[in-house]
């Protein structure tokens, strides 16, 4: 089977996780241009600090893992996309979310090829499902 061309739902992606913050009360927009390390910009005004996000989508429902080579970030948000299978036999379901801060990310094994990452070789990776309060609190702190 040919390579899935997912640009349109990584970008989708991008826009999920923007919602998701704002939902969360975490002032933030989107990159418009091609920044090597993030995609997202979460921001508090008041204590003057900013977040860099970068967004880490994956299509298939099942999705274990995802490739990551830059770290110039605060936080890795995983968006798993859970849009099927190419072959149809897998369910579409709702997309879920892991806030990862960067160092979490950085500290996992990865593939020398790819540099893929797989979610289960990150310590309690269950436990920054859906975990935007560690944004908040990052921006929170205000700068020495």
């Amino acid at each position: 089977m040919p390579r899935l061309d997912t640009r349109l739902e990584a970008e989708g992606a991008e826009f999920l996780v923007l919602g998701q913050l704002l939902l969360n009360k975490i002032a933030s927009y989107k990159t418009y241009t091609n920044m090597p390390g993030y995609d997202l910009v979460a921001t508090n005004p008041e204590s003057n600090k900013s977040a860099m996000v970068q967004v880490k989508s994956r299509w298939q429902t099942g999705a274990r893992g995802f490739p990551i080579k830059n770290f110039d970030c605060d936080f890795v948000v995983v968006v798993l996309l859970n849009r099927g299978s190419k072959d149809g036999r897998k369910e579409v379901l709702p997309p879920v979310y892991y806030v990862f801060p960067v160092s979490i990310v950085e500290q996992a094994p990865r593939t020398k090829d790819w540099g893929k990452v797989n979610l289960r070789d990150i310590p309690n990776y269950e436990s920054y499902e859906n975990s935007w309060g560690l944004v908040s609190d990052f921006l929170r702190v205000k700068n020495a």
